[in-house]
């Protein structure tokens, strides 16, 4: 299971003035997973490299004002994995919030698309709203692919774990 580029028009209604998006999709063969159930399955558990980069990342923020990434990962009604919940329904989660330097979504959509199982598609859409937004996304932007890759498998892999007879 690998998951596969694909391509975002903008403007997205879901963040009509972003500038830059990204979408990566994967066939998953279960067919009950909900959007919710899949964020959580990506951001609750992400890589001890990945808590890494966070913790980096926060550290190289902080003295410009920037918000930090959540430390303790938290779920709730209104936060996913640290994230805050902007929407949510069984079919899709928007992630995100808006910063200084940027805005962003994380969107999280499930689709039952596929005759044995379901699509899921993650897609960032970012506003920059100043320079330091546009170097802080050239900066992270080798890193996000690969996170967002390595989660979206990882969603793939916990799936089949969850849907798979015991």
């Amino acid at each position: 299971m690998s998951p596969v580029s694909r391509p975002v028009s903008l403007p997205h209604p879901l963040l009509p003035t972003a500038d830059w998006a990204d979408r990566f999709t994967l066939g998953l063969p279960v067919e009950y997973l909900t959007a919710r159930e899949a964020a959580r399955l990506a951001l609750e558990h992400p890589p001890g490299w990945v808590r890494k980069l966070m913790l980096l990342r926060n550290a190289i923020v902080a003295p410009f004002g920037l918000k930090g990434a959540a430390e303790e990962v938290k779920t709730s009604e209104t936060e996913i994995g640290g994230f805050p919940v902007v929407s949510a329904t069984d079919e899709r989660v928007v992630l995100g919030f808006d910063d200084r330097h940027l805005d962003f979504r994380i969107v999280i959509d499930v689709m039952a698309d596929r005759p044995t199982g379901q699509t899921l598609s993650v897609m960032t859409l970012v506003h920059r709203n100043n320079l330091l937004g546009r170097l802080y996304l050239a900066a992270v932007m080798p890193f996000h692919k690969v996170i967002v890759r390595t989660m979206l498998s990882g969603i793939g892999r916990r799936a089949l774990r969850l849907n798979s007879p015991r």
